[in-house]
């Protein structure tokens, strides 16, 4: 094996990430340990001693690109040391150990100690390994969140899930939901805000279901959030139907600091499918909460996850789920193509969807999605609202978002970066992006 050392002072190091808003924030927040140590933190795209892949296993898609991406850094640097870590390794460590250049491989326990890993590689180690923590699920809750020069925070407040879902393989990856308690929580937040940034997103596996270790609540959370002089804006992540309460929608309404945006995940518009899937509501329920959200909140964006050729998924149930979707006021969906994932109850199914159907399915959902994105940009013309612009620039325009989420674009003006601005919502372009 070729002799890996370091040539560069101060080394360099690249970090990416795979997955969602709670992998950004581990990452970010693991990336600051090595900046106050020495290291240069370089483009994954450039030579690099130590790349830095924080994985996820959420779909077969994510995983391929994890493999690319490390094809990827041993090209850059055929000499360098490549580091997996998170959901993938932590299901699938001996496989990414056998890859071409990776020298480490950390699941979601250990993952917070890299630096000192990186140490003992940088100091001579040349023998790839697997740390012990993929064979163990993690149990600690480890609060992170994101710091990387953009305007918004993503804010980990939550971790890990016991919902066991037939699809999912997020309980093998990550463990048993977790979460700090209130007063942990609101001194990182306070850090937080002692930043200049003007958002934090709450983030997490399952935010709903905060505060259960410790005998508190997601509410409770809230209410106290609201209060952190600083924090400007709170934007909430994905929260399960079931958990979406009444009070916390009211909460929303009342706090402007909470932002009119929320993220449900409805996976399926059939009874059926949601039974075999494992989910623990029904389609009533899930319409039940968009009414209380469009009373309370006429002009809040809701956006739904959607999975279609899920394994059973007939004709009949997919059109069931389409008149659904189609019957309720919700703003946009993800759509997701089922996945086959190992270690899975669905994993075992006979009655898969054909590859090309799930296909046609999924062009038909994001069809839809696409219609009813355009009508909810639509139904906010005219309306007055805060922007809050981001830093970056592109084509001689910066962008930005309303507190519904509706992207906005205006003439780059630097002074603008990272401010809350009002303005009326009146000429799109042709792509349905407001113009101020």
């Amino acid at each position: 094996m070729a002799e890996r050392k370091f040539m560069k002072k101060p080394p360099t190091i690249a970090f990416h990430t795979l997955g969602c808003k709670l992998n950004f924030s581990e990452t970010d927040s693991i990336s600051r340990q090595f900046a106050g140590e020495g290291f240069r933190e370089v483009n994954f795209s450039d030579p690099a001693d130590i790349y830095v892949i924080n994985s996820c296993s959420v779909t077969g898609k994510a995983e391929k690109r994890c493999r690319a991406l490390i094809r990827q850094a041993h090209t850059h640097n055929p000499l360098a040391q490549i580091v997996v870590l998170g959901c993938y390794s932590q299901i699938a460590g001996k496989e990414l150990l056998s890859l071409p250049g990776v020298s480490l491989v950390m699941g979601n326990t250990e993952k917070y100690n890299l630096f000192e890993h990186v140490r003992k590689l940088e100091s001579g180690s040349d023998k790839p390994f697997v740390s012990e923590d993929t064979m163990q699920l993690p149990e600690n809750f480890v609060p992170t969140w994101s710091q990387d020069g953009r305007t918004r925070s993503f804010f980990k407040i939550q971790d890990g899930c016991d919902y066991q879902c037939a699809y999912c393989t997020i309980p093998l990856a990550r463990g048993k939901s977790r979460s700090d308690s209130i007063a942990g929580t609101l001194r990182t937040a306070r850090e937080i805000a002692g930043t200049d940034m003007k958002e934090v997103v709450l983030t997490g596996v399952n935010i709903g279901d905060f505060g259960k270790p410790h005998g508190e609540s997601f509410l409770t959370l809230l209410k106290e959030l609201t209060k952190v002089e600083g924090l400007e804006r709170i934007r909430l992540s994905s929260v399960e139907p079931d958990l979406l309460t009444e009070e916390i929608i009211r909460l929303v309404a009342d706090h402007p600091v909470l932002m009119p945006h929320f993220h449900i995940p409805l996976q399926s518009g059939s009874d059926a499918m949601l039974g075999a899937m494992g989910r623990r509501y029904t389609t009533a329920l899930f319409a039940e909460r968009v009414d209380t959200i469009r009373r309370f909140i006429p002009h809040a964006c809701i956006a739904a996850d959607l999975i279609v050729g899920y394994p059973g998924e007939t004709g009949t149930h997919f059109n069931e789920s389409l008149n659904f979707i189609q019957g309720i006021e919700v703003s946009y969906l993800h759509v997701f193509t089922y996945s086959e994932r190992a270690n899975t109850r669905a994993a075992g199914a006979t009655d898969h969807v054909g590859v090309a159907e799930r296909k046609r399915r999924s062009r038909e959902m994001q069809e839809l999605s696409d219609q009813k994105k355009k009508l909810f940009i639509e139904q906010n013309r005219g309306r007055r609202e805060y922007v809050l612009w981001e830093k970056e620039e592109q084509g001689g325009y910066m962008f930005g978002f309303t507190g519904n989420y509706i992207k906005v674009k205006t003439p780059d003006q630097p002074g603008l970066a990272n401010q809350v601005q009002e303005v009326t919502l009146n000429i799109t372009d042709e792509n349905g992006v407001y113009v101020a």
